[in-house]
């Protein structure tokens, strides 16, 4: 079987798979049984079993990593139909986006320092809150490595979107807006798709929060870059 073969039936496993999960989710949401969860963990399986390479698999399937790009733009659709809602709550909506921003990257590293990881894992985990095309921006301008960026957002987002819920419920955070800019903040696109899935106005704020923070991190990027290394 050619390269260009494998590439493509790896491209058609992984939507088949994600499409399955999708439908087991709505009959069972458990933590393990997430898409973002369970599909990489059974493709990793496969790739393995398989003895098929990551530059075989990667081939045809990048379509689907390009599509982030897309697919996070698209959340500005709802934004734009509820303005009313962000001309109602600009300024708490800035204020938490600047305080999530600085928390997240600060926090980031420095418990990597203490747990003295190399500066290059220091970088990259930097901006593993905001989105994956906002983060690869940013990362660039402070010498993250991409692969490892990529890693590090997708276990955020499914981390926050596991057990944002809980902290939520142990917090007493009963506000939809606080919710949403919560999610959106800390666990972006994982976050902001749980966010839709409590409601309208959790899902429009969580877009929000997550493409301002998102913009404003690659913006300041540099800035970071030079005040943290």
């Amino acid at each position: 079987m050619t390269d260009l073969l494998i590439s493509i039936l790896c491209f058609v496993i992984t939507l088949g798979l994600y499409y399955a999960n999708k439908k087991l989710y709505r009959q069972k949401r458990t933590l393990l049984l997430m898409p973002l969860v369970f599909t990489p963990i059974v493709l990793v399986v496969l790739l393995v079993l398989t003895h098929t390479s990551y530059q075989d698999y990667i081939g045809e399937t990048h379509w689907l990593l390009w599509l982030l790009g897309p697919s996070t733009i698209a959340f500005a659709v709802p934004v734009y139909e509820n303005m009313a809602v962000i001309r109602r709550h600009w300024m708490s909506l800035s204020a938490g986006v600047l305080t999530a921003i600085v928390v997240a990257v600060s926090s980031s590293v420095w418990l990597a320092r203490m747990l003295t990881l190399p500066e290059e894992i220091q970088r990259s985990l930097a901006v593993r809150s905001i989105t994956t095309p906002f983060a690869l921006a940013a990362a660039k301008q402070m010498g993250g490595q991409p692969d490892l960026v990529a890693l590090f957002v997708v276990i955020t987002g499914v981390f926050g979107m596991a057990v944002g819920d809980m902290l939520f419920l142990r917090l007493a955070v009963k506000s939809g807006q606080a919710k949403g800019a919560g999610f959106g903040a800390a666990s972006h696109g994982a976050g902001t798709a749980r966010a839709y899935e409590l409601g309208a106005e959790e899902g429009v704020v969580s877009s929000l929060v997550m493409m301002l923070a998102g913009v404003v991190t690659v913006v300041i990027a540099p800035v970071i870059g030079g005040v943290m290394w």
